[in-house]
């Protein structure tokens, strides 16, 4: 961890959680918040994932504060693992201890693999109570594995060509009814080995060229 990363517990509804959270760089003012999940708990997922931690600092570099938690039953994390259910719901938590931390900023949800069934869920549930996330990343989708919810159409959605544990094929059957464009990094596998970079760039690229739109009303 570096000086802009802090350890925290907070209680969850299965017993203790632990997690982290990342400030931005040089003291800068938060510009939103973003929530990052981690893979499947059961295959050694953690919030201390290479690609988890890729996001986050994708986030970092966007001015946002970044909150991980590790899932029931990883690290400090009391319970265990509830298939996505009990995960979604603590999802849910660390949104409302966020929001009450850092209240009047906009949320992003970001996911890879397991996470991402857990973000599609809790983007769901925001959504359905009138309190929509800001945007959307998902890497590595679990679609075809994990029933996802359906997303907003400027999702994020980022797979690897190689992935063979979520084949890309899947991720396009789903994504296509929705009409949302999908990623394709090319060569890389389910855990993007060597290709981590390519994450954080389209992630912020992306993310930059949403804002360009929301602030030139003619882009829009």
């Amino acid at each position: 961890m570096n000086k802009n990363t802090k350890h925290f517990t907070m209680q969850g509804n299965a017993g203790l959680m632990e997690g982290l959270i990342d400030m931005p760089l040089d003291g800068k003012k938060p510009r939103g918040i973003a929530l990052v999940a981690h893979p499947h708990p059961l295959y050694g997922g953690t919030m201390e994932n290479k690609v988890t931690q890729t996001l986050a600092r994708a986030f970092v570099a966007l001015d946002y504060v970044v909150a991980r938690i590790n899932f029931r039953g990883v690290g400090q994390s009391e319970g265990t693992h509830d298939r996505g259910h009990g995960e979604t719901d603590d999802m849910e938590l660390l949104y409302a201890h966020m929001t009450e931390k850092f209240p009047d900023l906009p949320v992003a949800l970001a996911g890879f693999s397991f996470g991402t069934y857990v973000q599609s869920q809790v983007a769901q549930r925001l959504a359905a109570r009138g309190t929509p996330a800001e945007r959307l990343v998902l890497v590595g989708s679990a679609a075809g594995k994990w029933q996802m919810a359906d997303i907003p159409p400027d999702t994020i959605l980022i797979h690897g060509e190689n992935d063979d544990t979520i084949p890309v094929q899947a991720v396009f059957d789903w994504a296509r009814p929705q009409d949302v464009p999908v990623v394709v990094i090319p060569g890389a596998d389910h855990f993007f080995h060597r290709k981590l970079g390519h994450i954080k760039n389209w992630v912020i690229a992306l993310w930059l060229g949403k804002q360009q739109q929301k602030d030139d009303p003619e882009e829009a």
